[in-house]
């Protein structure tokens, strides 16, 4: 597994995204005004009915509306991406050959809403000027360990070898081969069907620990851990090859399709491998999540990494003055853009630090961050908050740092 060849934007697919800018709201082109193109984007959560729908089993004209009334927000906030969470539990927003569609639609897993939500965010997405990248979770099936509750069809009941019960949920095993090929298929069919921008992962990889929870893989890694010094060493492998073959099928495509992941902020901290971070942070993706993540932006296998840099500017653990130059130093020379993934729902949290009751803590982050070239932008978690603003800290980015919309960088 080697670096990938990576590809330059035609001038065709860059007219195409030109044409669907609507009249007078064009977007700016970053020449000559001292605005270079910037990636300004928001996550749309639906695992759970996080961000949309508000509720599962509305009917599909009110979900649509929902739906479009968070586009229209991104074009308000002058933001220019929206990462729409597609299959967030081992389901779909979209009819998939492969998985059933999502519990959060209709309330009922399998179960038709009679509308395409994928579908209609891409076109609708683009009609305004926005990207629309497909956000996917590769591994987890359920948030709860019973597999009767899932539909009779669903390939974690028809394949229930596939399966590892741990902390409360339900995963696909990375371990196995078939699940990596099989979780590969389900995701790049919508990249097969829909002109989305870009294939999108969060942070999930294997687990979360979870304190006296063992993730039962013993059985695969006596099958195929052969040839490695420690479990650890194959999980990592496992998950490299996911994101590595992932890759080379995106760039396959032979489209103007990105992929790109948003990890955990902290790869290592420093105390555990000279080239971490100078953080004390309670997870490592790395060792606790088996996710090398600066290892694949190093190899030059995604188009972007969003690192959620959750953290306000001086927090003792991970600070987010450390986190944004040790990101831009592992991006150096890669070819890998860099967005910068922002805490929006922290802002005004009462449950949180005081930094975060500022409606100031963001835009000193994106300031902060014109410190950094290797920084093309930021993402905010998420869209409900990108709405409500709850201390209006989400309007005094705006106010300070979009004055007028630009395009993402290419």
């Amino acid at each position: 597994m080697g670096r990938i060849t990576r590809r330059s934007l035609t001038v065709a697919a860059a007219g195409a995204l030109a044409a669907t800018v609507t009249a007078g709201d064009a977007l700016a082109e970053g020449r000559g005004d001292g605005h270079r193109p910037e990636f300004r984007g928001m996550w749309l959560a639906t695992v759970a009915n996080r961000d949309w729908p508000s509720r599962p089993g509305l009917p599909a004209e009110q979900q649509r509306a929902e739906l479009l009334g968070f586009l229209d927000t991104a074009v308000s906030r002058r933001l220019n991406a929206v990462v729409f969470q597609v299959r967030p539990t081992a389901d779909a927003l979209w009819p998939s050959p492969y998985e059933p569609w999502a519990e959060c639609l209709t309330g009922v897993q399998g179960k038709d809403p009679g509308w395409d939500p994928l579908g209609t965010a891409v076109r609708e997405a683009h009609r305004r000027g926005l990207e629309l990248h497909a956000w996917f979770n590769p591994y987890r099936i359920a948030n709860h360990t019973d597999p009767s509750r899932l539909i009779p069809t669903h390939p974690a009941r028809v394949h229930p070898e596939w399966v590892v019960p741990y902390g409360g949920k339900l995963y696909y095993n990375p371990g196995l081969p078939e699940v990596r090929r099989f979780v590969q298929d389900a995701m790049l069919d919508a990249v097969a069907r829909y002109d989305i921008d870009a294939v999108h992962w969060d942070d999930y990889f294997y687990p979360y620990p979870v304190a006296g929870q063992v993730f039962d893989d013993d059985a695969a890694y006596e099958r195929y851990g052969a040839g490695f010094p420690d479990r650890a060493a194959w999980r990592r492998n496992n998950i490299d090859r996911l994101v590595y073959e992932t890759a080379v099928r995106v760039r396959r495509r032979g489209r103007r399709v990105r992929f790109g992941i948003s990890p955990f902020g902290v790869w290592r901290n420093q105390a555990t491998d000279p080239l971490g971070s100078a953080t004390t942070a309670g997870v490592q993706t790395y060792d606790d999540l088996y996710a090398d993540t600066r290892g694949w932006v190093r190899r030059g296998w995604l188009d972007y990494v969003v690192p959620q840099v959750y953290w306000n500017i001086g927090f003792a653990a991970a600070d987010y003055a450390v986190l944004v130059p040790w990101w831009s130093e592992a991006v150096r020379g890669t070819g890998v853009n860099l967005y910068i993934g922002e805490a929006l729902y922290k802002a005004g949290d009462p449950a949180q630090p005081a930094p975060w009751q500022d409606p100031a803590e963001l835009s000193r982050h994106l300031t902060f961050d014109r410190g950094f070239p290797q920084v093309r932008g930021n993402v905010y978690f998420s869209a409900k908050e990108v709405a409500a603003d709850r201390n209006g800290a989400m309007a005094r980015v705006v106010a300070d740092h979009y004055p007028y919309r630009v395009r993402p960088p290419r």
